[in-house]
């Protein structure tokens, strides 16, 4: 009997209806923008992360579907009831803050029960709740603590207590791990995620830690200046940035700048400002000329030099000749830093920028001038770094022989052998691979 197929996901299905519906919302203090004129769909069930840098509006997005403030214009629906107007205590809706606000005169059981009390729940029903949160956050030994008598991670752990004790339909977190040490946040990761399939309540969290948003969301919303540049899965966001800005804030990347000169099927052909011809699988159609730039994660290139490597074959046999008889999405250069984290580690290599690849037959060929592409007043970016400019002023990532370009790129390996035996070393010529379907093609 063959397997069912899997209903697809709710975001995927057209006849499902958001349980949080956010239309053309916007908010503004004096002639700020924080939130511009955003939308927003997020369905039932649904671990939902709002990423994005200070100031980007993910606080006050988060504030605006709490009742904390009132959109300057827009709606925002709530499991198909219209809550624009309505006060914070009318809405089927609970904040944890990121400080969370424990009553520092109230032990960890009063604590919890002040909504429940401010309701005017019976007592029986009430103390029937308040054992039901203590077990479920496994803090029932803490009752008689007071918050000064707790660890950061008991805190939290109270918080989000009092604020699943109403059983709110949606939980909105302001930062939720941001107080805590780095491994106990990593574990709290997988606790809340764990929590909220158990529960099945709607969390909508808010973040800047973006493997905080990998590790726990269904789904990702990264924001900028009041706007959402993309909303998709973890997977899609990393593996498939829709602009620059998701790429560098998600992650580490490699921008190569340059020019579309060929496209067959789904294959698009690139001649980099670095010089070599990269080749990329694309998902819409690209136009012969237009700059784009091809982005491609550290941990996505290899070394595939013979002299590093020790052998006479390449790591990979992904690359194929390109029309000059060389081959695409090959760089090479000299590794200048190494950092070593244990598991990996991270080689920056520095690679010297050369004349533009030759054209495929047929296609437009880039004048020599056009290496001025390097100094372009629009600031192409490389590397990993927001601060990485190929431009005349940049200090640290460009050669001073200004015909010897060079930049930074960055490869992460994983450390399969003690460091001891690991072959590339400072001061190593290295030519780096990556496959057509390891990276992406991005336009702005």
């Amino acid at each position: 009997m063959a397997e069912p197929l899997s209903a697809p996901e709710p975001w995927q299905d057209p006849r499902a209806a958001p349980y949080v519906r956010i239309e053309r919302v916007t908010k503004r203090f004096g002639e700020v923008y924080a939130v511009d004129d955003l939308s927003l769909n997020i369905y039932r069930g649904e671990f939902f992360s709002l990423l994005g840098g200070s100031g980007c509006g993910k606080s006050t997005l988060l504030r605006l579907l709490a009742g904390l403030e009132r959109p300057t214009s827009g709606r925002i629906f709530i499991d198909g009831a219209d809550v624009t107007n309505l006060p914070a205590y009318a809405r089927p809706v609970n904040m944890m803050f990121q400080s969370y606000a424990l009553f520092p005169h109230m032990n960890v059981e009063q604590n919890v029960a002040f909504g429940l009390k401010q309701e005017g729940m019976p007592r029986q029903e009430r103390g029937e709740r308040i054992s039901q949160m203590l077990e479920l956050l496994q803090i029932g030994e803490l009752r008689r603590r007071k918050p000064d008598q707790l660890s950061g991670g008991q805190r939290q752990r109270v918080a989000l207590a009092r604020s699943l004790a109403k059983q709110p339909k949606l939980l909105l977190l302001d930062e939720p791990l941001g107080a805590l040490d780095k491994r106990l946040r990593e574990d709290t990761q997988f606790e809340l995620v764990n929590l909220q399939e158990r529960l099945g309540i709607t969390f909508v969290t808010v973040t800047h830690d973006q493997e905080e948003a990998m590790t726990m969301s269904t789904r990702i919303a990264v924001m900028r200046a009041g706007q959402i540049l993309q909303v998709d899965t973890p997977t899609a966001i990393y593996e498939y940035p829709n602009c620059q800005a998701v790429a560098r804030f998600i992650g580490s990347v490699n921008l190569f700048p340059g020019k579309v000169v060929a496209v067959e099927g789904n294959q698009v052909r690139v001649a980099s400002q670095l010089g070599p011809m990269m080749q990329m699988q694309a998902f819409h159609p690209f136009a012969i000329g237009t700059p784009v730039s091809v982005a491609v994660r550290p941990e996505k290139m290899r070394p595939c030099s013979p002299s590093a490597l020790g052998s006479s074959k390449p790591v990979l046999t992904a690359s194929a000749p390109d029309v000059a008889g060389g081959q695409i999405n090959r760089l090479a250069g000299v590794v200048e830093d190494i950092a070593y984290l244990g598991d990996v580690s991270i080689y920056r290599v520095r690679v010297q920028a050369s004349t533009p690849a030759a054209l495929d037959a047929g296609a437009t060929k880039l004048a020599s001038d056009e290496g001025s592409w390097l100094d372009s007043d629009e600031g192409a970016r490389l590397g990993t770094d927001d601060h990485v400019r190929l431009s005349a002023d940049d200090d640290a990532r460009l050669s001073a022989d200004a015909n010897a370009r060079s930049v930074i790129v960055e490869m992460t390996l994983t450390n399969v052998q003690p460091r001891t035996e690991q072959a590339l070393t400072w001061g190593q010529p290295v030519t780096m691979e990556w496959s057509p379907t390891s990276g992406a093609i991005l336009t702005d």
